[in-house]
């Protein structure tokens, strides 16, 4: 007997038009808080994409031009295609956040309306690792094997006596500073290898970006839809992503109280700028903001050096017509209520592992677009008869209020991942999720 999840298979390449527009309107009635047709599928990705697709990480990382790209946009649309979701996350070549680089070149006009409108701040590529050598990353092929994740491990990078520095001027002190010790490869600012490092970076972007053209223009053959994305940080992820490391941020919100909130408060204005290098377009832009300190920070350490300056991004974002996309990592349990004191239908916040699922969707629903519920753990070592029975729970529960996107508590999935597991998680949406 056919499955649910065939049915979708085969329509996605008989009639990928008819599905796009499906999913299309599937999401923004989910955007807007009303109920559509079925709940959406979306983040199921992470090592099983390479894995399912035949190719490597340092494929996916690496490999974007000849016979290399062909193999990566195969795999690619082989996977969106085998496992059909509406809210799909693909990043090729694969990417690692470098929102420090995007406030580095915040005040070019060049580099913010050629490259961030089609990377966003995902700008610490393979290639790009290979020309900066930055200490804030690992990649397959270089530090790591093949068949490894790239990694952010971040870095200590300003002494606290500099708070006061990037303070006074947090573009200039970055590249002045913070970029010389991070990316070695780079020297001085102004000097000859600085800027003939700039213009062979600028080079692979533009391969980069035309090859990111090229695969969304194939997915969307397929049925795949979105939105347009741009991207921002938290001030205080930015001190304890690039320059602090999460620990020296903690400890420096306690010791220098004072300069530590106005480093966050300095960086607001850049890393606006970034964000905002892609104008809105209706009916819904959204602005991707990934949350890192939250779970470590006490209520009081979260709402006096993180949430104040998140908020004035997010109102800034909201007031120029974005919608936000916060990818909550972590158990945001703590810190649940500072949600709410943002504007309803404000945005989507996709929890990573809160220690209750339902009393997230009982606090946001009717407010909060809320993503998640479905454990990866549950997803990697259930059994199908298992997720099913999960999924259908959780729909009873959750589908008759709208507002919701059932994924994966975290997109990464590992490759070991059944495909019978993922196979049956789809299923059970189209067999309990209609509304």
């Amino acid at each position: 007997m056919e499955e649910p999840v065939d049915v979708l298979i085969k329509r996605s390449i008989k009639e990928p038009e008819i599905i796009a527009k499906e999913r299309y309107e599937r999401l923004l009635r989910t955007l807007e808080l009303k109920a559509p047709d079925r709940v959406p599928i979306g983040g199921i990705g992470g090592d099983i994409i390479p894995y399912y697709g035949g190719v490597t990480w340092y494929d996916l990382s690496y490999n974007y031009e000849n016979e290399n790209g062909e193999r990566v946009l195969r795999a690619i649309i082989k996977f969106i295609t085998e496992v059909p979701q509406d809210f799909p996350f693909i990043s090729v070549p694969y990417g690692i956040q470098g929102s420090i680089l995007a406030v580095a070149f915040s005040e070019s006009e060049i580099f913010l309306k050629s490259t961030l409108p089609y990377l966003g701040p995902d700008l610490i590529r393979g290639p790009i690792h290979d020309l900066l050598q930055d200490k804030w990353t690992k990649w397959p092929g270089r530090e790591l094997g093949i068949d490894y994740h790239p990694q952010f491990v971040g870095g200590m990078f300003l002494k606290p006596e500099e708070y006061k520095y990037l303070v006074d001027d947090p573009v200039g002190f970055i590249n002045n500073a913070i970029l010389p010790r991070a990316c070695p490869s780079l020297g001085k600012p102004g000097s000859p290898q600085w800027n003939a490092l700039l213009v062979s970076i600028g080079l692979i972007y533009q391969k980069i970006v035309n090859f990111t053209k090229f695969v969304f223009t194939e997915i969307s053959k397929r049925g795949c839809v979105g939105f347009p994305i741009t991207a921002a940080h938290t001030p205080a992820d930015m001190i304890g992503d690039f320059m602090r490391n999460p620990t020296g941020a903690i400890l420096d919100m306690r010791r220098y109280p004072d300069y530590f909130k106005a480093a966050c408060e300095a960086l607001v204005k850049p890393i606006l700028k970034f964000a905002t290098a892609i104008p809105p377009s209706l009916p819904v832009t959204l602005a991707l903001i990934p949350l890192h300190l939250n779970e470590m920070l006490s209520p009081k350490l979260y709402n006096e050096f993180y949430w104040p300056y998140l908020k004035k991004i997010i109102y800034e974002l909201l007031n120029k017509g974005y919608k936000i996309f916060m990818l909550i990592e972590g158990d945001h349990t703590p810190h649940l209520d500072t949600l709410l004191e943002l504007p309803k239908g404000w945005g989507i916040g996709w929890f990573e592992k809160p220690k209750n699922f339902i009393k997230v969707w009982e606090t946001l629903k009717g407010h909060t677009i809320v993503m998640g519920g479905v454990p990866t753990t549950l997803l990697i070592s259930g059994t199908p008869e298992k997720i099913e029975e999960y999924v259908k729970n959780l729909l009873n529960n959750i589908k008759p209020e709208g507002g919701f996107i059932v994924a994966p508590t975290v997109m990464d999935l590992p490759k070991e991942t059944p495909i019978a597991n993922i196979r049956a998680f789809i299923n059970a949406v189209e067999k309990y999720g209609k509304y």
